[in-house]
């Protein structure tokens, strides 16, 4: 029976067309610089010469777009090519270091922060930003003469005892004022609903609220005394150590932010609360969203849905809850 040896005949039918390319028109010298060779050996006695690429560079297309933003003379970005034929061409080193975001933020907790979808929060604070307008002119009018509703006789008072002192002893003031004037109740027990938040006036002259009460409060009197927008929000948070929703005041003070919390008379800076989530940060310019928790989607009790409130018991927080999904 004839034997074929099926490896001496496959590395002869190879060698002979290698050979037979090599020698078609004028291609061969071109093959033969674009290509590197290395032997192999197949079967027991013979060799196969294949031909190997040259190795891929590797890049990251956010390398490629931040070269170009850099250093752009064109409008092509042109990218790295296996094929050394190419090699009049530019090719991007993906080794440049790409355009690095800072690692942390000047708001609360170093977080960034964002601003929120139009919902029911939106609402609730501009219900609260329109009483606090017309709490100041009943505060003006009660500092002018006698005619001063209860709450602002208290709203003065506290201004009036943190008046004075370095910086963080008027905050400590207001922090440690706010507290003994204010009993904690739920607004369940309060109002009857789940959520409902409260101007400054209304929780100092009821003597109670919840924690967003004792923040919007607090938030009230440091901005009457002329701190600075930018340096005062109300935080909704989420306290990871007895797994509760809680509002606390967070001020800028010597460039780092401190917490007023209605649970305790000290102020405390971020670094020393790390059980704190804090998922929206609220001021003068509207609500914003930290955007470091919402990658995991933790949700407040005061969030509900992204449309705008249209009846103003809902604004005050009545009916039902949806959570906010971002």
């Amino acid at each position: 029976m004839l034997r074929i040896n099926h490896a001496r005949v496959f590395a002869w039918a190879a060698g002979y067309l290698l050979a037979v390319s090599f020698m078609a028109g004028g291609a061969g010298e071109a093959f033969a610089k674009s290509r590197l060779k290395s032997p192999i050996s197949v079967g027991e006695d013979s060799s196969l010469e294949i031909v190997a690429r040259p190795p891929v560079r590797f890049f990251t297309i956010s390398a490629v777009l931040a070269k170009h933003d850099r250093h752009a003379v064109s409008s092509v970005v042109k990218l790295a090519s296996a094929d050394t034929s190419l090699q009049s061409s530019p090719i991007i080193d993906s080794d440049m270091p790409s355009p690095q975001m800072p690692a942390t933020s000047e708001e609360p907790f170093g977080l960034f922060t964002f601003r929120a979808p139009e919902g029911l929060l939106w609402a609730k604070w501009r219900t609260i930003q329109a009483n606090m307008e017309r709490e100041a002119l009943a505060v003006s009018r009660c500092k002018s003469d006698d005619d001063c509703s209860p709450g602002a006789r208290k709203f003065i008072a506290v201004l009036e005892a943190a008046a004075q002192g370095a910086t963080r002893t008027r905050i400590e003031t207001v922090n440690d004022s706010i507290n003994r004037s204010v009993r904690y109740v739920s607004d369940l027990q309060q109002h009857g609903v789940v959520d409902r938040w409260s101007s400054p006036l209304e929780t100092l002259a009821a003597g109670q609220g919840d924690c967003e009460d004792y923040a919007i409060a607090k938030y009230g009197v440091l901005r009457a005394s002329g701190f600075a927008e930018a340096d005062v929000k109300v935080l909704l948070v989420r306290d990871l150590a007895v797994r509760q929703d809680h509002a606390v005041l967070a001020v800028r003070l010597e460039g780092r932010w401190v917490i007023l919390d209605n649970r305790r008379s000290a102020l405390l800076e971020t670094r020393d609360l790390p059980h704190f989530m804090p998922l929206f940060a609220i001021n003068q310019t509207g609500v914003s969203l930290f955007a470091a928790p919402y990658a995991s989607l933790v949700h407040h009790e005061s969030e509900t849905d992204l449309l705008p409130a249209t009846n103003s018991d809902a604004v005050a927080g009545g009916g039902q809850t949806l959570q906010l999904l971002l």
